[in-house]
């Protein structure tokens, strides 16, 4: 049986929002507010926080164990072996890769990029490639450990150690690549990811407008929210983070992603 395993990457170093995983929203780390959503995801059988050595990142464990979920601990710099040696004390078969700066990630979405991976016919499945379609903030990235591993030995690239996947997508000939992009109701370019302080403000209100609703709110409450409240959707408009969208150069099959909200 297939073996899925969400890690997410988290670390207390950040040069433009110190400690931001730890930030509060709604009177809860930011980790554990995204933590709290990926336990929604139905096809994932076990979450882990993959983050490093270092001795601030002390607190990132201790939250993963006040969470429930795993805590692995590795390289400051080399991610990918961070992430790989992750998968491979989780047993993971397949990776769900999130970024820990995504407090916002939907469940639902994730779910149906990894049915997409299992459907098979490709290695890698992401909504981040070529064209980028979600706001950003929903990002998902989903391939196999032993894919990982294969990368692993192949490449010594800072960039792709620092950054995981590239290898992936700089290498269209080897690797079959799927693109999901989103759905009409869900195409905008809005800016979900906490990089700086104006982006935790952003999803905060989120959280205050539609966390008291429903908990469970999804992707379609949001983007109908933001689409409603232009003024709070342009507050962190600025250039979209260069390297989005990943692999830009039309290397991936594009397919629009087919799920319903949660």
């Amino acid at each position: 049986m297939t073996r899925v395993v969400a890690l997410v990457e988290s670390r207390m170093a950040s040069t433009r929002l110190p400690g931001k995983n730890l930030r509060t929203i709604l009177g809860k780390p930011m980790l554990a507010r995204l933590l709290e959503r990926l336990k929604r995801c139905r096809m994932v059988d076990e979450i882990g926080i993959a983050t490093t050595r270092e001795p601030a990142d002390d607190a990132l464990e201790a939250l993963a164990r006040a969470e429930g979920v795993a805590c692995y601990r590795g390289s400051v710099d080399d991610v990918l072996e961070r992430t790989l040696n992750a998968a491979t004390a989780l047993k993971a078969d397949v990776i769900v890769e999130i970024t820990g700066d995504c407090p916002l990630i939907d469940p639902a979405i994730a779910d149906a990029a990894v049915r997409r991976y299992l459907k098979g016919g490709v290695d890698y499945v992401a909504n981040v490639l070529d064209r980028l379609s979600f706001p950003v903030g929903f990002d998902v990235q989903v391939y196999s450990r032993a894919a990982l591993a294969e990368v692993s030995g192949l490449t010594d690239d800072p960039f792709d150690r620092g950054n995981v996947t590239p290898y992936f997508y700089r290498n269209p000939q080897r690797y079959r690549l799927l693109n999901l992009f989103a759905p009409p109701a869900l195409d905008r370019e809005y800016l979900l990811c906490v990089d700086y302080p104006v982006d935790l403000e952003v999803v905060t209100a989120i959280y205050e407008a539609l966390y008291p609703r429903r908990a469970a709110f999804d992707a379609f409450d949001i983007v109908g929210f933001l689409d409603d409240h232009k003024d709070l959707s342009q507050r962190n408009v600025r250039a979209v983070p260069i390297d989005y969208p990943h692999s830009a150069g039309a290397v991936a099959v594009q397919e629009e992603l087919s799920f319903h909200a949660a």
